[in-house]
């Protein structure tokens, strides 16, 4: 059975950080590409940030480089995504996204709130 769990969302002052985490089970983790999605109230899904299989290579949002990090570590079958200087605006629900040649899945979400 294949699982995404984010863990890690939670309420933080702006300015502050948060470091999220995505377990995967059920799949062979690392060959699939891992992203990270988030989605606000009223607003469209968007890509925060996308890391390869090897976790060689990254891209982010405009909205979000120089602040986020994504990374993984294949050995634990985990993906990150370490938030600095977060802001209001990055308020949203928070998704672990696994993609590979045949197959997509999700996780559930995990809550972030900016606020003070």
């Amino acid at each position: 059975q294949v699982q995404l769990v984010e863990s890690g969302g939670g309420l933080v002052q702006p300015g502050g950080s948060l470091r999220l985490s995505c377990a995967a089970s059920g799949f062979t983790f690392s060959t699939y590409a891992m992203n990270w999605y988030r989605q606000a109230p009223g607003k469209e899904r968007e890509l925060v940030a996308a890391i390869t299989r090897a976790g060689s290579d990254s891209i982010y949002a405009d909205s979000v480089k120089g602040r986020f990090t994504i990374s993984r570590d294949n050995a634990k079958n985990t993906v990150y995504l370490q938030m600095n200087s977060l802001k209001p605006e990055d308020t949203a629900v928070y998704y672990c996204n696994a993609v590979g040649q045949r197959s997509n899945y999700w996780g559930q979400g995990t809550q972030v709130t900016v606020s003070a």
